[in-house]
């Protein structure tokens, strides 16, 4: 009789007795569960998002801060942030085939540690310097008549700029290179890391200029240059180390195809290798005058000092870059992945300033900010979902018809109840009187714009007690308050589209992001996105242009409607290429 009937009969309790087998697999799978997440923790993936999210975290604050403190030091005037981001814009528009570049010709492992050894001491040093002007500032202002001082600005912007060239090189090894080989080009693993990757971002991007906010509001900005320069020597150790350990245990790694280089033999010496190839004997070339040409200009290179023959190089490798950017068959994604820069609709110091002015509270707008990156992160959510589902190339174009969709809600925030467009401003005066009287009577779509007080040299900045820090602006309280908009109609539309259209974008722009990574070469993977950040670099320099020749809020609208002009011919591009891609893949079948 068996143990449980036994057990029955006697009124006990029923006992199972498991056998070794049982009870040995039983164990194996409770510690398979905390040993499948130590594989985890120890593995490339995990790695690569830590190290990723102290490199984002690091690069926001610094973002945030450096803007700060440049205004705090030039008076509180903004000419010295202008120019750095100008300086920003332009070298990377410049240099950005040259880094990628770079990145292609040396090994993998040189240019990461490179690249962040080069980007976390250049902001050590400039915390460093920014650090001493504030503790000494009226010590150096009496040295050299005042010169020292330009010295120190100069020194800080020129070493934010390098940080910043540093910290493209390795956002291009990383998360353009280094992510297809870890997840050996499966397109699947490669959309989910690219999500993850892009949710990190969208965390830091909100909360990382919060914490250095803090810091500089409740301490000093000595203390958050302090602060800064931890971080930053923090982090390149632990990054350093785990960068280290990925290339190690990622075999695929350290091989890399070698740069092909164009052919640039005269036409005549192309044919002869053709023949050569063909099985033709290779006879020898009469002279003519190609040929002597061919050795002249030969010669004259090599005749050309030093510094001469650098700089040919140079720019025949931004040529050789851009060409190769041009001949990618992705080249229309990625141009209308730089398009959609050009826009005032995004929450940056533009659209949250011009939300201040129509009575938007800067407690408000924090809010829309957060409800922003929860959006953001569903486009990231969205993205992995529809390329499962209908593929790459579709969920781009799903993604571009949610966000224009989302943006037409901007539109109509252009012409409804409550809007400040006025036309009549950008039209020149008729009669000597209307300057005047423009000034004595407002219109009534101007009521609920904030006049300017004061003289031309009134501060721009106030106390610092007194400012709200936000992400990538600054909010005061002593801003003359004005009267309350006749309708918040149009605020509303404005910020319900912007909020809204993020879904779209941020997928959009993964959908994108893959493509590059799936159909460029890997001996052209780092000049090719290269030269994509010198585009998104120059259309966002477009943007600023759009703001300055109208910078009042009356002027808004207009930039919103150029805005998404631009952003439409962004998308009609990636039609185009999806077209495209959609035709040759029915040829191929």
């Amino acid at each position: 009789m068996s143990q449980r009937a036994d057990a029955s009969q006697c009124g006990g309790v029923v006992v199972e007795f498991e056998s070794e087998d049982i009870r040995d697999a039983r164990a194996n799978k409770a510690r398979t569960i905390p040993g499948s997440a130590l594989i985890y923790l120890k593995g490339p993936k995990f790695l690569i998002y830590v190290s990723g999210a102290l490199s984002m975290w690091g690069d926001r604050m610094w973002h945030f801060a450096i803007s700060v403190f440049l205004i705090e030091l030039y008076g509180r005037n903004l000419l010295l942030t202008a120019v750095f981001g100008l300086v920003v814009a332009g070298s990377v528009l410049l240099l950005g085939a040259l880094i990628g570049d770079w990145v292609d010709r040396n090994p993998r492992n040189k240019v990461a540690h490179a690249s962040l050894f080069i980007q976390n001491i250049s902001v050590t040093v400039c915390s460093i310097v920014l650090m001493l002007v504030f503790l000494y500032k009226q010590r150096i202002e009496q040295i050299w008549d005042g010169w020292l001082t330009v010295v120190c600005y100069t020194v800080v912007i020129v070493l934010a700029d390098v940080a910043n060239l540093a910290s493209t090189a390795l956002t291009i090894a990383i998360q353009r290179d280094w992510i297809v080989v870890i997840t050996g080009y499966n397109r699947g693993h490669l959309a989910g890391m690219n999500a993850t990757m892009r949710r990190i971002d969208q965390v830091t991007n909100i909360l990382a200029p919060l914490a250095v906010g803090q810091v500089m509001t409740l301490a000093s900005n000595v203390v958050g240059c302090g602060f800064i320069l931890g971080w930053n020597l923090v982090s390149l150790i632990v990054e350093f180390f785990f960068l280290s350990r990925v290339y190690r245990i990622v075999p695929a790694l350290s091989i890399k195809p070698p740069v092909v280089e164009e052919d640039q033999a005269p036409v005549h010496l192309q044919r002869i290798e053709r023949r050569g190839s063909e099985g033709d004997v290779a006879q020898p070339q009469p002279l003519t005058e190609g040929n002597c040409n061919s050795s002249l200009n030969l010669k004259e290179i090599t005749n050309l000092p030093l510094c001469f023959r650098r700089f040919r190089w140079l720019v025949s490798t931004c040529k050789d870059g851009w060409r190769a950017y041009y001949r990618q068959p992705v080249f229309l994604a990625g141009m209308g992945l730089a398009f959609l820069y050009t826009t005032v609709l995004g929450f940056d110091c533009i659209t949250t300033g011009y939300a201040y002015t129509q009575g938007i509270s800067g407690s408000l707008l924090s809010l829309l900010m957060g409800v922003s990156a929860i959006t953001g992160l569903m486009g990231t959510v969205m993205f992995t979902r529809l390329r499962k589902t209908y593929g790459l190339v579709n969920t781009g174009i799903i993604s571009s018809c949610l966000h224009l969709g989302c943006l037409l809600l901007c539109v109509c925030s252009v012409f409804a109840p409550g809007s400040p467009m006025d036309l009549s401003l950008l039209m020149p005066p008729n009669t000597p009187n209307s300057s005047t009287d423009l000034g004595g009577m407002a219109s009534p779509r101007q009521k609920h714009t904030y006049p300017l007080r004061g003289g031309s040299n009134q501060p721009l900045l106030p106390d610092r007690s007194s400012i709200h820090w936000t992400n990538n602006t600054v909010l005061f309280d002593n801003v003359p308050s004005g009267t309350a908009p006749e309708s918040y109609i149009s605020i509303i539309l404005l910020f319900l589209g912007v909020i809204t259209a993020r879904i779209g974008l941020w997928s959009f722009d993964l959908t994108v992001t893959q493509l590059l990574q799936e159909n460029i070469c890997e001996s052209e993977r780092g000049v090719v996105n290269g030269v994509q950040s010198s585009m998104n670099y120059l259309m966002d320099l477009l943007h600023f242009i759009m703001v300055i020749s109208a910078p009042q809020p009356q002027h808004f609208g207009i930039l919103v409607i150029i805005s998404v002009l631009f952003i439409t011919t962004g998308h009609t591009m990636y039609f185009l290429y999806a077209h495209k891609a959609k035709r040759k893949r029915r040829l191929d079948t």
